[in-house]
């Protein structure tokens, strides 16, 4: 790989985090977006997008070829490596959108700003810039992303994440317990979609306003499990901040007091939600082309 496909501008970040202190921290309803790079040297340059819900059998799946699940465009061009990725989605929604923008930041409307080069779109340099680009602007820099690089090369982005996005490396302890939802590119009908404890959540009451809370609007402090109306619990958090937002970043719990990123509230919603899913196929990523988003 030339210098040009591997030079990334180091810089002193103070926001990153020592592998030691989360590596065992059990991650549930993980969804994620990973970079791969060719070790070949007939494919020498040539990267890979994608999005996983358990990085350690989807790279497997991409040396191993398409006939064991991996993608067209990884069969036959490895070994290949993981890079990075980024996880903390809210959902598996959330993180195929930012996965394709990723992959097409050509047709993407949030980064039609960018002055892309006509060459090298396939280089690892051009992929980890695009990355620190789409983490500096709307609506991923408010998600509570974290940014891990799965290699031992010195790398790093050539622009900061926001304050909230930690960067760390290392393995991942990835819980089995996550919740993915059909997407379209599978091609699944009559999908049904149920709340567990939705009797229960619609008998609580917001701790703002007092009133009954509909499981739609239900939300809690992943702290202290305080219940709010999310509307409630929004206004809240945007009257206690200068900036001019219709969704907060972060504030304090009115209970427990403790700060929260308006992004851990929505993870926390949706990692205690309970998918149940009538006449679907198993889940698998053998094909991540067909994603249309």
């Amino acid at each position: 790989m030339s210098a040009d496909e591997t030079t990334i501008v180091s810089i002193d970040n103070s926001l990153q985090t020592s592998f030691n202190q989360i590596a065992d921290t059990e991650v549930e309803n993980f969804f994620g977006c990973y970079l791969l790079n060719s070790l070949n040297p007939k494919c020498k340059g040539r990267t890979y997008i994608g999005f996983t819900v358990n990085l350690n059998r989807r790279i497997k799946q991409h040396n191993k070829g398409k006939d064991f699940g991996g993608a067209k465009r990884t069969s036959g061009k490895g070994p290949w490596e993981m890079v990075l990725i980024v996880h903390g989605f809210p959902n598996e929604i959330s993180a195929l959108r930012f996965e394709w923008a990723w992959q097409n930041p050509e047709q993407s409307v949030r980064l039609k700003h960018l002055n892309l080069p006509k060459t090298k779109r396939f280089s690892l340099k051009f992929k980890l810039q695009i990355l620190a680009e789409m983490l500096s602007i709307g609506p991923w820099t408010r998600l509570p992303l974290t940014i891990r690089w799965l290699t031992d090369k010195k790398q790093t982005l050539e622009k900061l994440p926001p304050f909230h996005m930690p960067i760390t490396s290392g393995p991942i302890n990835v819980s089995k317990n996550t919740n993915t939802i059909p997407s379209k590119r599978k091609k699944i009908n009559n999908q049904v979609l149920s709340t567990e404890n939705d009797d229960t959540k619609s008998l609580a009451s917001c701790s703002l306003c007092n009133d009954n809370i509909q499981p739609i609007m239900y939300v809690s402090c992943p702290k202290c499990s305080t219940p709010f109306h999310i509307i409630c619990l929004s206004k809240y958090f945007l009257n206690n901040t200068q900036q001019h937002y219709i969704i907060p970043i972060d504030g304090s719990c009115p209970s427990c007091k403790k700060s929260l990123l308006w992004g851990e509230i929505i993870q926390n919603k949706y990692t205690n939600r309970s998918l149940s899913l009538a006449t679907a196929n198993s889940h698998n990523e053998s094909d991540d082309e067909d994603i249309i988003f």
